[in-house]
C-alpha cells in the first residue's frame, strides 16, 4: 500500500537540510514532505497549524532518515557461527575458524544465508550493501563470487548490491597475478569492485602498489581492508595514500577498519589522516566488529577500543561511513544488517554527540561510494521515496528505541504500523495486506 502524497511535519537531520532552513529555539523546523510517482517531489518547512493540509500524514516530530547504505559487509560469511565449536579470540583466531568452516560451503549453502542477510537488510530499511568475498587462491574464483552476482540480479530494483574481491596482499606481489586478478574482477560487471587485506602480518608496499596499479588500468573502485590491528607501526593507510596521490588514481578507494590510528602517537595518525583527506579515499568504520576482535585475550577485560578516529577523519572534510560487517559469524557474534545498531555502538563507544542530527549522514551517504563528486549540501528532492520513519525515537536518544519503524520504498510501504495518530482522514488509512 501507497503512503499518502503529503509526510507532514517530519523531522529531519540538520545534515539534510540547507543551510538557510528555518529554526526554532534552535533546532529546525519540522518538514513537509510531498512524495508524486513513487519519488520526492518536494521538501519545504512545514507550515503554521491553521494553513496545514487536511490530508496525508501528521508525522508529529517523528524522525525521517532516507535508505541506508551499509557499506561493508560480509554476506559470504553471515550466519556460520551457530555450526562453529570454539572460536580463539582476536582477528587471526576468526580467520583460522573461517577458514575451517569452508568445508561447510556450497553455491546453495552460501546463497541461502546471503539472501537471509539482504532479506534482514531490505525489512530495516536498507537500500545499498556492498559485500566482500573472501578471495583465497590466484587462479580460481571463489565460490560464494557467482552466488553474488547472482543475488545481485534477484534483489535488483530493491537492494543495490555490490561485491568486492578480498585477495590476501601477497596474491598482488607479482604485477602480472594482480593484472589477471583485476580483469576477473572486472568481468564480474559494474557491480564488483578490487578489494586487498592489507594487514601488518602481510604487509608489501610493492604489493600493494600493484594492486593499485590494477585497479586503474582496469578502471576499477577499490574497497580495502587496512590496518586492522593495534599495531602502531602499521603504515597502510598512509601508504595508500601516497601511493594514489603518486599513480593519479582517479576512481574511488574505500578504507575500512583502520584501527592503527587509535593506537599511534597523534602527530603520527593525524599526518596520515591529513594525507586521507588529499586522497580519493572514504572511510568506513565497523564498530561492533573491531571492539570484539581487537585486545582480545581469553580471560581478559579489554582495554582498547579498537574504533577509528572518526572525529578527527570528519574534522579533516573525509567521508566517513559506518557499517555492520560481519553478522553472526566467528568475526562478530552479534549483529543483524541494520547500520542503525552500528552506529548505536559507535555513539557509545566514540562519544558522539547528536547522534541524528551530527551522525545520521553515516549511515545515508550512498554517494560517498561512487567516485562522482558528492553534493555539498545532499537532498531528498529528486530521489525515490525510500524513507524510514521511527515511530518511538525522540532525537535526543537516538538511535535508542528505534526497533520499531515505517519503511517506505518508493512511497509504498515494506514494514511497520502506521500510528493511529498519524491519520488525518479516515481515507488515509494504509493496508499491508
Amino acid at each position: 500500500m501507497s503512503a499518502p502524497a503529503l509526510l507532514d511535519n517530519a523531522r529531519l537531520p540538520r545534515w539534510l537540510l540547507p543551510s538557510d532552513w528555518p529554526q526554532r529555539d534552535g533546532v529546525p523546523v519540522l518538514a513537509c514532505i510531498a512524495v508524486e510517482a513513487g519519488r520526492v517531489a518536494s521538501v519545504r518547512p512545514a507550515s503554521d497549524h491553521a494553513e496545514r493540509p487536511t490530508a496525508g500524514w501528521d508525522l508529529a516530530g517523528t524522525l525521517v532518515l532516507p535508505g541506508f547504505v551499509d557499506a561493508h559487509t560480509h554476506l559470504d560469511k553471515a550466519f556460520t557461527l551457530p555450526r562453529m565449536k570454539q572460536v580463539q579470540p582476536g582477528l587471526l583466531g576468526a580467520i583460522d575458524a573461517m577458514l575451517n568452516d569452508r568445508v561447510h560451503w556450497s553455491s546453495a549453502d552460501v546463497h541461502e544465508r546471503a539472501s537471509r542477510g539482504l532479506q534482514w537488510a531490505w525489512e530495516c530499511g536498507t537500500a545499498h550493501v556492498r559485500t566482500h568475498v573472501d578471495w583465497w587462491e590466484p587462479d580460481a574464483v571463489p565460490l560464494a563470487w557467482p552466488v553474488m552476482a547472482e543475488l545481485a540480479q534477484e534483489w535488483a530494483g530493491k537492494v543495490k548490491l555490490e561485491q568486492v574481491s578480498l585477495i590476501k596482499l601477497p596474491l598482488f606481489e607479482d604485477a602480472a597475478q594482480a593484472m589477471r586478478l583485476a580483469k576477473q574482477v572486472k568481468a564480474t560487471g559494474p557491480h564488483a569492485l578490487l578489494g586487498g587485506f592489507v594487514h601488518s602480518t602481510n604487509w608489501s608496499e610493492n604489493a600493494l602498489r600493484n594492486l593499485l596499479l590494477s585497479a586503474q588500468a582496469c578502471d576499477l573502485d577499490i574497497d580495502l581492508h587496512v590496518d586492522e590491528e593495534l599495531n602502531a607501526s602499521a603504515v597502510g593507510l598512509q601508504t595508500t595514500a601516497r601511493i594514489l596521490c603518486e599513480i593519479g588514481y582517479e576512481g574511488r578507494v574505500v578504507c575500512g577498519h583502520i584501527c592503527a590510528l587509535a593506537a599511534q602517537p597523534e602527530a603520527q595518525a593525524f599526518a596520515t589522516l591529513d594525507a586521507v583527506a588529499r586522497a580519493p579515499i572514504t572511510v568506513v568504520s565497523l564498530p561492533a566488529t573491531n571492539l570484539l576482535l581487537q585486545d582480545a585475550v581469553t580471560g581478559r577485560t579489554p582495554r582498547l577500543r579498537g574504533i577509528t578516529l572518526v572525529k578527527e577523519a570528519r574534522e579533516r572534510g573525509i567521508p566517513l561511513l559506518f557499517a555492520s560487517d560481519n553478522v553472526q559469524d566467528p568475526f562478530c557474534r552479534l549483529g543483524s544488517f541494520d547500520p542503525v545498531e552500528a552506529l548505536g555502538t559507535a555513539a557509545l563507544v566514540a562519544q558522539l554527540d547528536e547522534p541524528f542530527d551530527n551522525w545520521s549522514e553515516a549511515l545515508c551517504r550512498g554517494d560517498w561510494l561512487q567516485r562522482a563528486p558528492a553534493p555539498a549540501t545532499p537532498t531528498l528532492v529528486g530521489g525515490p521515496a525510500d524513507l524510514v520513519l521511527f515511530t518511538e525515537a525522540d532525537r535526543h536518544g537516538w538511535p535508542s528505541r528505534t526497533a520499531a519503524r515505517v519503511v517506505l520504498r518508493e512511497g509504498r510501504i515494506t514494514r511497520g504500523a502506521v500510528p493511529s495518530a498519524w491519520l488525518r482522514r479516515t481515507e488515509d488509512v494504509p493496508s499491508l495486506s
